[in-house]
């Protein structure tokens, strides 16, 4: 028998900006944020980098309202979400692609 295998990361993070909160009907709600994260490195120059990667995050729910509600730009969230992908189409019939995590919990620091 196979074990169950997750699909499961760690994000320790800034947003970059305020969450957006939206109405989806019926008293359903979903936020979304943008986390950044950061890794410092030394180039092969012996100069120190920084490398920041932006996350989308969208959550639903009970958990979109709490995170509208205690976080702000600058806030600090470390999160496990699941990865979700997604394809679509724009009007010119070209395909575009993107990952988003949903998290089902995060802690702020």
């Amino acid at each position: 028998m196979m074990a169950t295998m997750k699909n499961k990361v760690q994000l320790i993070g800034n947003l970059g900006s305020d969450p957006e909160l939206k109405e989806m009907g019926k008293g359903q709600h979903m936020v979304r944020i943008n986390l950044a994260t950061n890794e410092r490195y030394k180039g092969a120059d012996g100069e120190w980098k920084d490398n920041t990667q932006w996350h989308p995050i969208t959550a639903w729910g009970k958990q979109a309202e709490r995170l509208a509600e205690l976080t702000r730009k600058g806030s600090g969230l470390v999160t496990e979400p699941p990865l979700a992908h997604r394809t679509s189409q724009t009007a010119p019939g070209e395909k575009r692609y993107t990952t988003q995590a949903a998290p089902s919990e995060f802690h702020l620091f």
